[in-house]
């Protein structure tokens, strides 16, 4: 992946190239505006910027925001099940957050109608999930009684 491009450098690039046609005699500054600046497009495609306009980056990990929601050591992923169906995301966190630090919830929306289908996930702390499960598992909320466990890693498809 290519380092962000410095605007700065861009400009002096868009300067010397509107320079470098004005030396060539060009009477429209429109003209040489637009030579600048595709050869300021054309240097930020093809030439590395030197170390000392690059950015200073963080390192580099390979998780992308999916992958940062899902499991990790220091989180569990809860399946909720038979949630009411006017419950909406707040009121799930807020539910959970009772027992624990809850990074994200998700509830799951048919497709066709977009209307909850009454079950979700909920990603929290590790060291509350097991708290929250005996806390709320079989618990009536919103006349329903949750069903709270673990959740089940996806299958794999053989084929992909």
């Amino acid at each position: 992946m290519k380092s962000p491009v410095n605007f700065a450098l861009v400009i002096c690039i868009a300067v010397l190239g509107a320079i470098i046609v004005s030396l060539m005699d060009v009477s429209s500054p429109a003209l040489s505006f637009a030579v600048g600046a595709i050869l300021s497009g054309l240097a930020c495609l093809y030439l590395p910027l030197p170390n000392f306009i690059q950015p200073e980056q963080a390192p580099s990990t390979s998780t992308s925001s999916s992958e940062k929601e899902e499991e990790s050591p220091q989180s569990k992923t809860l399946y909720v099940g038979n949630l009411p169906y006017r419950a909406n995301e707040n009121d799930v966190r807020t539910l959970f957050s009772e027992h624990g630090e809850v990074f994200a919830v998700r509830l799951m929306k048919d497709k066709r109608t977009g209307k909850r289908r009454g079950f979700g996930f909920v990603v929290m702390a590790a060291g509350h999930a097991d708290d929250a499960i005996n806390a709320l598992n079989n618990n009536v909320y919103g006349e329903r009684t949750l069903k709270v466990r673990e959740a089940n890693e996806p299958k794999k498809q053989a084929n992909s």
